[in-house]
């Protein structure tokens, strides 16, 4: 907790006894390990850098897409912890600590996740840009709720933004899959 010093414009950091205060990280590139798909990873990222930007660029996981960049079209969507996030909105420092899945880790070998077949199986892709986005966030649906309706569909992708529009046939995959699931 921090508080001000009656006699100066300064603040003064509050710390429990026997807690050492966090070191603050920056400004240069720092030091981060993270677990991406079931694998340890060690990077340099500069503080500032997202975690779309460490997947892609440093690490080579191209198939989460950058769309806007922005946090507006949902074609940057990975899991945290099991639970969707845009990974372009996310610093990269924010993921220490937590399972990162990326559309590269949900099959289970060559074995795809029910949701990435329904997907095959009712052309649920055209241009194939935002499917990353759409698979992840569908199967954590499904994982979470393998009863889910049409409502809870198109709520799990009401953030995201296909261009080919595609969407009645990405219900239908993500119906089947749960269907399948149950």
């Amino acid at each position: 907790m921090a508080r001000r010093n009656n006699h100066s414009n300064t603040a003064v950091l509050d710390v429990e006894p026997g807690v050492a205060a966090a070191q603050p990280l920056g400004p240069g590139p720092i030091l981060l390990s993270l677990t991406v798909n079931g694998r340890a990873f060690t990077v340099h990222v500069d503080p500032a850098t997202t975690l779309v930007e460490v997947l892609r660029q440093t690490l080579g996981f191209t198939g989460t897409k950058v769309g806007c960049d922005r946090g507006a079209c949902s074609a940057c969507t990975v899991w945290l912890d099991g639970e969707v996030a845009a990974s372009c909105m996310t610093f990269a420092l924010d993921a220490r600590g937590k399972k990162i899945t990326t559309i590269e880790g949900l099959a289970d070998g060559e074995t795809l996740h029910p949701v990435q077949q329904a997907f095959i199986e009712n052309d649920a892709m055209q241009c194939g840009f935002c499917t990353p986005g759409m698979v992840m966030s569908c199967a954590a649906l499904v994982e979470r709720n393998p009863k889910c309706t049409l409502d809870d569909v198109k709520l799990a992708v009401s953030g995201h933004l296909c261009r080919c529009g595609t969407y009645p046939n990405i219900f239908k995959a993500t119906l089947a899959a749960a269907k399948g699931a149950k």
